[in-house]
């Protein structure tokens, strides 16, 4: 009985996922990181040396600030689900990698990595019939 009512309603958990994913990637992560400016951008993108990617450090700080930001924003809303996760799935990566090769504490290390397979299952599952994208599929 609980498992029928659980997958009657799994749409119902991608959407609680989505609330609180995307809320906390717009207002605790994303936001600050873009109202730190070229500044902090600068340091943020330096972890794309991880990659051996060294130049353009502000450009890439500020994508990772936008991808947070804004990919919250689209994941909250379910619009453009699967590309925002791989976006958000790739700074995650980059952010874990950055962390390891500090030598950070695991329990900081391990948050971006968590992070990557939440994004990693919305790509390949979608946003759930609560979304725009769904809207827009119906659409069609």
């Amino acid at each position: 009985m609980i498992k029928n009512f659980l997958n009657k309603y799994s749409d119902a958990g991608i959407l609680f996922l989505r609330i609180g994913i995307g809320f906390s990637f717009i207002f605790v992560h994303g936001w600050g990181k873009i109202m730190g400016g070229p500044e902090l951008w600068g340091k943020i993108g330096g972890s794309m040396a991880n990659m051996g990617i060294t130049f353009a450090p502000v450009f890439w700080g500020f994508m990772a600030s936008i991808s947070e930001f804004g990919g919250g924003i689209l994941i909250l809303l379910g619009l453009f689900t699967r590309p925002a996760s791989a976006f958000m799935a790739f700074t995650m990566l980059v952010a874990f990698m950055q962390h390891t090769s500090k030598l950070d504490p695991w329990n900081r290390a391990i948050y971006p990595m968590e992070m990557f397979a939440v994004f990693m299952a919305l790509l390949f599952i979608g946003a759930g019939k609560y979304s725009i994208d769904a809207l827009i599929s119906k659409k069609k």
